[in-house]
């Protein structure tokens, strides 16, 4: 885990899913939020991703989570694209 806070909101996540109020959990699920710029067959941009701490199932709806402590100026740009490009809006907890 990259902090304590992520390791310890991971705990508290396998506990609701054992207990049924959340499914379907997984950690670090990439999102891509700009594809690869290619000039003729080279690359030349690779491709921007986002990386969410936590995806899961929560009353019907899928919830991608980010366990922040500090919102950098690159997370508050892929916050963004995330919920222009995939319509997610990120819950930070």
């Amino acid at each position: 885990f990259d902090s304590r806070r992520e390791a310890a909101r991971w705990q508290e996540l396998k506990l609701l899913e054992r207990g049924g109020s959340i499914t379907e959990l997984e950690r670090q699920v990439s999102y891509t939020l700009i594809p690869p710029q290619r000039i003729g067959k080279r690359v030349a941009e690779r491709a921007v991703t986002y990386i969410a701490d936590f995806r899961y199932r929560e009353n019907g709806e899928t919830v991608v989570e980010d366990a922040k402590g500090m919102r950098t100026r690159d997370y508050i740009i892929k916050r963004k694209l995330m919920l222009y490009v995939h319509g997610i809006r990120i819950r930070e907890v």
